[in-house]
């Protein structure tokens, strides 16, 4: 992918040619050609996850899904699945865990990134991997983890011009990207609570993550299990756009290098905990993960730990206090919980 043309280039000669994209297609190849070679995560990367700030983080939620599966009856065998595992971190630390409690599910990796499939290999060697969860197979239940997976799935934007709702389209003008209102009427797209919104307002959906949301709640609907989601995101509705781009962790410009940078947005979890619910799963809940984590005893571990390893006692605390804090990643972060309709109740919603 080094030697391809730069997508901006790719995008200049499109508009060009027919005229502005959407946000959704822009977003789509953006982050498609990001995440296609190259590993994005740790100090060199853009980006750090929850996973590589402490090892107690991918404990817990193993822990969380072998505590589930026991009380469920420990139905065997069984499938872990995890979207976007980045560098394989988080499944690591879970398995360990699980298998200390006799669970030892086959592991399933969906992701697309052949970067990150040869780092996901060195830490889990026995996953399969997946493109999608299509090919993930239906003979089991399944334990699902998604962390930072659906963020990075494109957006479409509708705004309220003078001229009713219009998507929210991308031109090149004066030498730069710029978002621009679309001239198709888009009113019919928009929920009848909105119709008559004062002018400016904005609507954000994620296609991508309906979708997943859709298969992965049929699949649990028909196959039982739990799945875990974790992202940064919005517990009510709620308008405005939220799209943001990191690079070498600062905050850039999403218009000014597509595909040089993570584009990201923040996740409705109150749309996909409806999806979850029509499809026949059972919406368990959506917390913070400070409030997650604290409830599955993220204090005690970290103690233990830092008694185990007192020379490293301060770095463990300080992660820790990242992954809790409300001014960190505490209160920006939802976890929400979906299972099979008959699974019990998950610890900490």
């Amino acid at each position: 992918m080094s030697d391809a043309e730069p997508l901006s280039a790719v995008f200049q000669r499109l508009i060009a040619n027919y005229g502005p994209i959407s946000l959704l297609h822009y977003m789509g190849e953006s982050n498609a050609r990001y995440y296609a070679d190259k590993d994005p995560l740790g100090s060199a990367g853009d980006f750090i996850t929850a996973p590589e700030i402490s090892q107690i983080f991918g404990e817990l939620l193993g822990l969380w899904l072998a505590d589930i599966w026991m009380r469920a009856g420990s139905p065997a065998p069984v499938h872990y699945v995890e979207m976007g595992p980045g560098r394989g971190t988080l499944a690591r630390d879970a398995l360990r865990t699980m298998k200390r409690v006799g669970l030892d599910p086959h592991v399933h990796f969906v992701e697309g990134s052949q970067a990150l499939r040869a780092l996901q290999a060195q830490a889990v060697p026995q996953a399969q991997w997946h493109h999608d969860l299509g090919s993930v197979p239906t003979d089991a239940p399944l334990l699902v983890v998604g962390n930072e997976f659906l963020d990075a799935l494109p957006v479409r934007q509708l705004v309220k011009t003078p001229g009713g709702w219009r998507e929210r389209m991308v031109d090149w003008a004066e030498d730069r990207f710029r978002p621009v209102a679309g001239d198709k009427p888009m009113d019919a797209a928009v929920p009848d609570a909105l119709k008559q919104a004062e002018e400016g307002t904005l609507l954000e959906t994620c296609p991508g993550a309906a979708a997943v949301m859709h298969e992965l709640a049929a699949r649990l609907a028909a196959q039982g299990g739990a799945a875990l989601l974790i992202d940064y995101g919005y517990a009510a509705p709620q308008t405005g756009s939220t799209l943001q781009a990191l690079r070498a962790h600062t905050k850039v410009d999403p218009f000014a290098m597509p595909g040089e940078a993570d584009l990201t947005c923040l996740v409705d979890f109150a749309i996909l905990a409806e999806i979850a619910a029509s499809e026949g799963a059972k919406w368990q809940g959506t917390v913070t993960q400070g409030d997650f984590l604290r409830a599955l005893g993220i204090d005690m571990r970290a103690a233990r730990l830092a008694e185990a390893a007192p020379h490293h006692a301060d770095t463990i605390w300080r992660a820790k206090d990242r992954l809790i804090n409300d001014d960190q990643m505490g209160t920006l972060f939802k976890v929400m919980g979906v299972t099979g309709p008959d699974w019990p109740q998950g610890a900490g919603f």
